[in-house]
């Protein structure tokens, strides 16, 4: 009887113990790689590259100014918002042009878009040199983007815009210029009324799942300019609806890092 129930005992432990030994075998992301094109990775499973000398043919099919001979490369699967903001303060910082902005319908199953931002250079040092800043600035970015299981928020906003946001949103280049981002894409319109009536500031776009550029997103989003102060006021208007709304549908939204803004 002791040996049988010591015998049960022994095979539970064992059972335990494989399935744990089982669980540490599975395969996770390193962050390390040995390819001389990898930079990094960074929040919003962005990853960043670099090709010193694209393909010639390669290189014609993306349709870029033949003197940019290097590219650097943003790619996320969550995330557009914050990886071009990112990319406007790399630009800012590098000797570097954004020539291709592409958003992916992906998010990982979520409500908004991934994000393709290629990095143009003569020389390969500062292509290299945008995507490290931009993967270091993504968790600056994210700080203003909320979310819980029924959908996101997101607030960008620069001082003063760059070839980045001008190239991808529209921003007049050395303006102050936000973003108001809701999903699902009826909290966005709540949000763009209430920071379009709680400042005086001008609006540059609007989007929605079957208008500007969103692929059939569930968001939608508005992009505004003006006075820094202004624009500042009418994020923090949209953000204070925004979050009440989405709460209600989905519980606490907590900020993905620190607030910027």
């Amino acid at each position: 009887m002791k040996d049988d129930l010591m015998n049960k005992l022994m095979e539970e432990v064992m059972k335990k113990m494989n399935e744990v030994e089982d669980k540490e075998t599975v395969p996770s992301a390193s962050g390390v790689c040995g390819l001389t094109e990898f930079i990094g990775t960074a929040r919003g499973n962005t990853i960043g590259l670099v090709i010193a000398n694209v393909d010639k043919s390669l290189h014609e099919a993306m349709k870029i100014d033949p003197k940019y001979r290097s590219i650097g490369i943003l790619s996320s699967r969550t995330g557009a918002g914050p990886q071009i903001f990112a990319a406007d303060e790399a630009v800012k910082a590098t000797n570097c042009e954004v020539v291709g902005v592409e958003l992916s319908r992906d998010t990982e199953g979520g409500a908004g878009h991934g994000s393709l931002i290629i990095f143009g250079a003569e020389d390969v040092s500062d292509a290299k040199r945008a995507v490290e800043v931009a993967l270091n600035d993504l968790n600056r970015t994210f700080g203003d983007v909320y979310a819980n299981a029924s959908g996101h928020l997101e607030f960008q906003y620069t001082a003063r815009a760059s070839f980045a946001c001008n190239f991808a949103l529209g921003a007049p280049i050395g303006k102050a210029f936000g973003i108001v981002v809701g999903a699902p894409a009826g909290i966005g319109v709540l949000m763009a009324d209430a920071s379009l009536k709680a400042a005086n500031i001008e609006l540059v776009g609007y989007a929605s799942p079957d208008n500007g550029g969103t692929k059939y997103s569930n968001e939608s989003m508005i992009f505004i300019t003006g006075d820094a102060g202004a624009v500042r006021q009418a994020l923090y208007a949209a953000r204070e609806v925004g979050k009440q709304a989405l709460e209600a549908l989905g519980g606490p939204c907590p900020p993905a890092t620190t607030p910027y803004i």
